[in-house]
């Protein structure tokens, strides 16, 4: 705990999530929530039709900062591979905790997953990427609630909207907000598709080019 202090929302973040139907990338708007009591911020999101909150320590918190810092400097000296089984927690994971409802007024289901950080190729585009495991919840004694499986979900970022993120994940910041006794930031804007070389087109969806290994072959 750093303050005795009620949650103090810090604005939202867009984050990029796989379509549930149809296949393709949604991009949304995503709640984060600073909780002075436990020393974490929520990430409060509803994805296929369930309500989540994603809780990140300070620890995991520092973990994602340092991760984007070496994926940035691997998207700037086009080291990025496109293949996933390579890709894949190329930074490492974190505990995380997760609650959730399947309904409005259903109980909240507790469980505390494992948070792989990496990147993947989508659209020929990079993201960096936060892929968060399936795990058992918690027996919620006394509530005839049995276990359950949370669901994996990836959560994808441009490099904008990474930042953003790390921002509000920095602690200097959100002990700012402590001082100031709830201070909210303004929010963010939308991001488009991290472009990988110089070209772009007027929407951002330009012809995007990766590099599949680590010298300057560049595939078409």
């Amino acid at each position: 705990m750093v303050a005795d202090m009620d949650p103090i929302s810090t604005g939202p973040v867009y984050i990029v999530f796989d379509r549930a139907f149809g296949g393709g990338l949604n991009q949304v708007s995503v709640d984060t929530v600073f909780h002075p009591r436990l020393n974490a911020v929520s990430l409060e999101f509803r994805h296929e039709f369930v309500t989540y909150r994603q809780f990140w320590d300070e620890t995991a918190r520092r973990h994602f900062i340092t991760a984007l810092e070496h994926y940035n400097a691997d998207f700037e000296e086009r080291n990025l591979i496109n293949r996933q089984r390579q890709t894949r927690n190329v930074y490492g994971r974190v505990n995380g905790r997760l609650e959730w409802q399947t309904a409005r007024f259903t109980a909240t289901h507790v469980s505390h997953p494992v948070i792989e950080l990496g990147y993947r190729f989508r659209e020929n585009a990079p993201f960096f990427t936060a892929l968060m495991r399936s795990a058992r919840s918690e027996e919620a004694h006394g509530s005839g609630l049995g276990q359950t499986e949370s669901r994996q979900i990836r959560m994808s970022f441009t490099r904008a909207q990474a930042a953003d993120l790390a921002r509000i994940f920095d602690q200097t910041f959100l002990m700012g907000l402590v001082d100031m006794h709830g201070v909210q930031r303004p929010a963010a804007a939308p991001s488009r598709w991290d472009d990988f070389d110089d070209s772009r087109d007027p929407d951002g969806f330009g012809d995007f080019h990766y590099f599949d290994d680590f010298n300057d072959e560049q595939e078409g």
